[in-house]
């Protein structure tokens, strides 16, 4: 260890000369300590709430969606089928169309936006693990049928209990409109409601409803079309690889997108409130590092002594400075190190006791605490910018020691 080094370690764990120095030490600690803390549990708290959002959104998206470059439709969805259900570490694709109508249930009505998906879909996702009332069921011996997320079931007031059926409309995409019998420029057809499903996610309850495929291209006039062609991978899959290969046997007319970039919008807004957050709570940090470079200030004052000592010993001004300049960096690092232990317990016991509960009626709500989870990438992007803190106040702190040993000569 150098003697610099040793010296300003000295000056860190040594009681000071006057009381009010102590104090204003302990609160540059305590300041820095705190803000680092906090970054690590805000940060922490945000990728909480980041993993919840993609985790619901994850039980109906699918793992790989195909959709059309240009264009809303894909002209020949079976042959694209074919071609990505050969492909490697794919074990299923379907099609499904997924287009806007009218739904009408006795004098109630509303826009509803309608899937039309193979029967079995969902063995493609988590769809039976968010069914709050009757079962996934498209289609029986008798009839045909829906399954409603919880918006289109609360403002329709249908149950899959109940006889009615939900009427569909959609407008006719070819032939002219007869003005004079204005409902002949619809198609409509009629089921029953099998099951309601809740995500809690209001991008998927409020307005969607599942119908069979083959209802689906016939309201819509579609024939061998569908929106998008939706894949599973098989377990064990690489998703980048089968991105890559489907990509590649596909061509440049289609854009193949995984879960996160279908939901790129919902992501982005978390990573900007997360950021921000970040940016708020940094210049919270700087705002703390002045109690440092206060600290700082008074101690170089106190010691002058100590100073003229020194150099009576032979140290010379780079030297001196050095002492005051490492000691800056001991107390941020020191606070850092702090702060990152203390934030990382705070989120452990945050996991594990869920000290901090969130307001509301918790039948309603889909955690009663906040969700909290750790990445090791936000700790060491907080230590890098106390340090950078660090380096700023090091530097400050060297011009006042070059200008007090400058007046002392």
């Amino acid at each position: 260890m150098s003697l610099p080094l040793k010296i300003a370690c000295r000056y860190l764990v040594s009681k000071k000369g006057h009381q009010a120095v102590n104090i204003i030490s302990i609160v540059a600690v305590g300041g820095v300590v705190v803000a680092t803390a906090a970054l690590i549990c805000v940060l922490s708290v945000f990728n909480g709430f980041r993993g919840l959002i993609m985790g619901k959104l994850a039980m109906l998206d699918p793992q790989i969606a195909i959709t059309a470059t240009l264009g809303k439709t894909i002209n020949d969805a079976d042959s694209v089928i074919e071609v990505v259900s050969a492909l490697p570490g794919v074990e299923r694709a379907v099609p499904v169309i997924e287009d806007q109508a009218l739904a009408i249930y006795a004098q109630l009505q509303m826009p509803v936006r309608l899937k039309g998906v193979p029967d079995d879909y969902n063995t493609m996702n988590l769809m039976d693990s968010v069914i709050v009332d009757g079962q996934w069921k498209l289609r029986d011996q008798v009839s045909r049928y829906a399954v409603a997320g919880a918006g289109p079931a609360v403002r329709l007031m249908v149950r899959p209990d109940f006889l009615g059926m939900v009427r569909l409309y959609a407008p006719q995409r070819q032939g002219r409109v007869n003005i004079a019998n204005p409902m002949g420029a619809f198609r409509q057809d009629s089921l029953f409601v099998s099951g309601i499903f809740q995500l809690q996610q209001n991008s998927y309850d409020a307005d969607l409803i599942y119908v069979p495929l083959e209802m689906a291209r016939e309201l819509f006039d579609y024939e061998t079309e569908a929106t998008q062609v939706e894949v599973k991978l098989a377990p064990g899959a690489n998703e980048q690889e089968a991105m890559s290969a489907i990509s590649q046997a596909l061509g440049n007319g289609y854009q193949v997108k995984n879960r996160l970039m279908q939901q790129r919008e919902a992501y982005r807004l978390v990573n900007i409130e997360k950021w921000m957050a970040f940016l708020l709570l940094a210049f919270i940090l700087v705002i703390a590092t002045f109690n440092v470079i206060s600290t700082l200030s008074l101690l170089i004052i106190e010691k002058d002594d100590s100073i003229a000592t020194l150099r009576a010993l032979g140290a010379n001004d780079r030297q001196i400075s050095r002492i005051f300049v490492l000691q800056g960096w001991l107390i941020t690092l020191v606070g850092a190190m702090t702060g990152v232990v203390i934030g990382l317990l705070l989120c452990l016991g945050q996991q594990r006791f869920g000290w901090l509960r969130l307001s509301g009626d918790p039948a309603n709500m889909i955690i009663n605490a906040y969700p909290v989870e750790v990445q090791w990438t936000d700790v060491l992007i907080t230590f890098a910018l106390v340090a950078a803190v660090g380096l700023l106040t090091s530097m400050v702190t060297a011009l006042i020691m070059r200008r007090r040993l400058t007046t002392k000569d």
